[in-house]
C-alpha cells in the first residue's frame, strides 16, 4: 500500500520561497496512470488542489498559483518537491502530497498526514 510522507519547513518568512518534499514507499512515482499532486488547506477553508506531477514527468498546476508554483521531482530517491514562491501569510496553512488518478483529484487521492507551515516574520 502506498504512503506518502511531506517534510517541510514548519515556519517561512514572507517573500520566502516554500520548499516541502514527499516521500513516496511503497509505490513508484514512476507508475503508469497515476498523479502526485500537491494538495493544501488554509484555516478555515476547504481543500485546495495546487499542482501534480504525472508519471512521466509532465506537470499541471492551479491557474491563480502557477506564476509561483514549481513541482519536481526525484525519481532515484522516489520523492517529488513543491516549491511556492513569495510566500504570504495567506500561505499558511496544512500541505499535503497526495496520489491519485487524475491531476486535480483532491477527494479519492491518496493523502499524506500533511505538514503546517505558518508564514510569519
Amino acid at each position: 500500500q502506498v504512503q506518502l510522507q511531506e517534510s517541510g519547513p514548519g515556519l517561512v518568512k514572507p517573500s520566502q520561497t516554500l520548499s516541502i518534499t514527499c516521500t513516496v514507499s511503497g509505490g513508484s512515482i514512476t507508475s503508469s496512470n497515476y498523479y502526485w499532486s500537491w494538495i493544501r488547506q488554509s484555516p478555515g477553508k476547504g481543500l485546495e488542489w495546487m499542482g501534480a506531477i504525472d508519471y512521466s514527468g509532465s506537470t499541471y498546476y492551479r491557474s491563480s498559483l502557477r506564476r509561483r508554483t514549481s513541482i519536481s521531482r526525484d525519481t532515484s530517491k522516489n520523492q517529488f518537491t513543491l516549491q511556492l514562491s513569495s510566500v504570504t501569510p495567506e500561505d499558511t496553512g496544512v500541505y499535503y502530497c497526495a496520489r491519485g488518478l487524475s491531476p486535480a483529484d483532491i477527494i479519492d487521492a491518496t493523502k499524506g498526514q500533511g505538514t503546517q507551515v505558518t508564514v510569519s516574520s
